[in-house]
């Protein structure tokens, strides 16, 4: 029995930190388990009657989610490799009975204080093996910090370069120039730049996958509400006299087609052409407002 529940922590702890890797770590991989729950809390959050969407708390919400889940499931892991070593390879303080305070409960307790690194002193092994264990436990809580703080200032930046794309695309949808002032060096140079945010957005799609669950309110950065235009765009250039034009709308397709495979492939899997997966994405983050999204990218 001591060495089944010894295995089972473990094979937690290592089911965990393996997620933890592929989350933070492996650049085009996405956790498994993260990705259960922040799939889940974005699709519940669209199932309220005042859905967290709007307000920007899915995306929030399933990090505190994955969080928590990763420390709470590695804190059990390890209280169950210390508990079938309770109470007789570990030392209690004074006006604790150490036969009171040997269950699954006191095992939990006492990994959740290593793994927070705080250090009560109240309960500590005394065993040579679980002396070396509960340090790596610490170091294990370290690490997860440290990710967590790692994953924040990965997302936000990725979620700033996606909504200052979408401003952009806004901008020029926006502007009262016609069609004619798309043919020209000046005309190449907008829809290179276009090309180079969008491919910058399907990096991190890739990296940081996670950034999809975050709901973008405002219509003018909301990328999922602007990519229609930046088709249209493209088309528009293609049809262009100015061989330069030409080029970079070919381009823009290229960097759109391949945005819409990542999509796709790794959160949609709707099939079809970009139009389609595209129409898909922004009636994922917003179904009261797919219709407009769907007919500015058609006009």
């Amino acid at each position: 029995m001591t060495w089944l529940l010894s295995l089972v922590g473990g094979a937690l702890v290592l089911f965990i930190l393996r997620d933890v890797f592929h989350t933070l770590w492996h650049p085009t991989r996405h956790g498994g388990l993260s990705r259960v729950v922040m799939r889940a809390v974005w699709h519940v959050s669209s199932r309220r009657s005042t859905p967290w969407r709007s307000a920007g708390l899915s995306g929030p919400t399933g990090m505190l989610a994955v969080v928590a889940l990763w420390s709470l499931t590695v804190a059990v892991g390890w209280g169950l490799i210390y508990w079938p070593h309770m109470p007789e390879d570990f030392s209690y303080a004074t006006g604790l009975t150490p036969a009171e305070h040997a269950g699954p409960l006191d095992a939990f307790y006492y990994s959740m204080v290593t793994l927070a690194t705080l250090g009560l002193g109240d309960i500590a092994p005394t065993s040579g093996w679980l002396r070396v264990l509960a340090p790596m436990e610490a170091l294990i809580g370290f690490a997860l910090l440290s990710a967590t703080v790692a994953w924040i200032l990965g997302i936000y930046p990725a979620l700033a370069r996606r909504r200052t794309l979408a401003l952009r695309l806004s901008h020029v949808r926006r502007s009262p120039a016609d069609e004619r002032a798309l043919d020209s060096a000046g005309g190449a140079a907008l829809l290179d730049g276009l090309a180079s945010g969008i491919a910058t957005v399907t990096v991190d799609f890739l990296q940081y996958a996670e950034s999809y669950y975050f709901f973008d309110g405002d219509e003018n950065t909301s990328l999922p509400r602007q990519l229609g235009h930046a088709t249209v765009l493209a088309d528009q250039a293609a049809r262009a006299e100015h061989p330069d034009v030409r080029l970079s709308a070919s381009v823009l397709r290229m960097a759109l087609e391949d945005l819409a495979t990542v999509l796709d492939e790794r959160f949609l899997r709707s099939g079809g052409p970009p139009d389609r997966i595209f129409a898909a994405y922004s009636d994922d983050h917003d179904r009261s407002h797919a219709g407009p999204a769907t007919r500015s990218g058609a006009s």
